[in-house]
């Protein structure tokens, strides 16, 4: 026999649920255990196995570095199955709409992704092995990726229309605002019902905590996001805060880079944003500077002690005050025994971020103070050369149109992508 629970369910003018006509008093018969999850599902016919979630989280876990806690690994399993039915969802409709991701083009995009960890695609497909995940996995979110981009260009982006005035108006304002700021902004976007806000603002709180102890923000882009965003690890570009919802341009302006915000609500859903780069609207910004170095380092032996390294490193320090222009760095160097590399056409903003400063405020043949540690050795970069940034012209009438376009993009594919769940059979096992 069922047992019925009743509880108490307060209604609000002007809910969202009032059309459904819910009873205030209910009763829930057959209480569900919210702790049993079901790990695999069948949409409209296509199984997705506890493998391909166990698969895909190994990816997750490689891109953020094997940093995941079991209890998040729980949570992100159940993200993941979410994803994966939207994924096929997403293939079944390109299939539908006779748009085919040949495996050629995914091979391509495979080996491409292969070059990026420098391997060879068959080593990159044994090493996915080792980790826990399989080529196939990640061969899959390509096509899927690929093939809904193919859908949006075909039922979607035909119908979004952005106007030239609109652009010429956004580009008037950039060359009146010169020298204001602009943000570079990455997103994570989490949409939710009034059901479901609580929900999803505490996975949102978790996603914050994960990044924050270490977790990489693109991985849970990728993994997290319902912007179209999401497949280049939710990259905004480069924005101007007037560009922005006024809640997120609100939480920007107070975040420096390399900050991530807390959750902030917006009209059906949260956002994460993370800031990671300013510069000023058509200004040329000192960090794009490009320096010519000598990189002069000593290392110690394996097992020396801070203690045992003072002197080496103070002496160190010693040749370092004491170079005058690059031409003496060799020899300065031999005196205490230290390698000197050349590098040239080193962009200052390439540079670890507590050097930028230190490498703008050298004049030409001057020394940075020693940096490093016994451990990685210790090193001082010497400026010879600095060539300074070109103007900034700002973005290009194509650049804006195309973020204009994106946006409509996105709002209309989430719209879409709500359509095939609401439509779809699923049938959870």
């Amino acid at each position: 026999m069922a047992i019925a629970q009743q509880q108490a369910v307060p209604r609000q003018p002007g809910n969202s649920a009032d059309a459904l006509d819910l009873p205030t008093d209910l009763q829930v018969f057959g209480p569900r255990d919210p702790a049993i999850r079901k790990a695999t599902a069948i949409v409209n016919g296509t199984i997705i196995t506890d493998t391909d979630v166990d698969q895909r989280l190994a990816l997750v876990i490689v891109a953020n570095g094997g940093q995941v806690p079991d209890a998040e690994r729980e949570r992100l399993r159940l993200q993941i199955l979410r994803n994966l039915i939207d994924e096929t969802l997403q293939i079944q409709e390109a299939a539908a709409q006779d748009l085919k991701v040949s495996a050629a083009e995914i091979d391509q995009t495979f080996n491409r992704l292969a070059s990026q960890f420098k391997r060879t695609p068959k080593d990159f497909a044994t090493y996915l092995t080792s980790v826990g995940s399989s080529a196939a996995s990640l061969k899959r979110q390509v096509e899927g990726e690929t093939a809904w981009r193919r859908v949006l260009g075909r039922k979607v982006e035909p119908f979004v229309n952005v106007g030239e005035e609109e652009v010429k108006a956004i580009m008037a304002r950039l060359n009146a605002s010169k020298g204001a700021q602009e943000y570079r902004i990455g997103e994570i976007y989490l949409s939710d019902t009034p059901a479901t806000a609580a929900q999803v603002r505490a996975n949102a709180d978790r996603i914050v905590e994960q990044v924050r102890q270490g977790g990489a923000f693109v991985a849970y882009a990728r993994q997290y996001s319902e912007a179209s965003t999401a497949a280049v690890g939710g990259d905004l570009g480069w924005v101007r805060l007037e560009q922005l919802p006024d809640e997120l341009a609100s939480a920007a302006r107070e975040m420096n880079a390399g900050q991530i915000s807390e959750p902030i609500q917006l009209a059906g859903g949260w956002s994460i944003l993370a800031v990671i780069d300013k510069r000023q609207v058509l200004t040329a910004d000192p960090r794009d500077s490009v320096l010519s170095l000598k990189q002069v380092s000593i290392t110690f032996p394996k097992g020396t002690s801070q203690t045992a390294a003072t002197g080496q490193v103070e002496r160190f320090a010693n040749m370092a005050r004491e170079i005058k222009g690059c031409g003496s760095v060799a020899d300065a160097a031999a005196k205490v025994g230290a390698e000197v590399v050349s590098s040239d056409g080193v962009a200052v903003r390439d540079l670890p971020a507590p050097l930028q400063d230190i490498m703008l405020k050298l004049n030409i043949g001057e020394s940075s103070p020693p940096f490093g540690t016994v451990e990685d050795g210790v090193r001082t970069l010497v400026l010879c050369g600095r060539d300074e940034p070109a103007a900034a012209s700002g973005p290009s009438f194509d650049q804006i149109y195309s973020q204009l376009e994106e946006e409509r993009v996105n709002r209309r594919a989430q719209r879409y992508l709500r359509d095939l769940r609401r439509d779809a059979v699923i049938d959870y096992r």
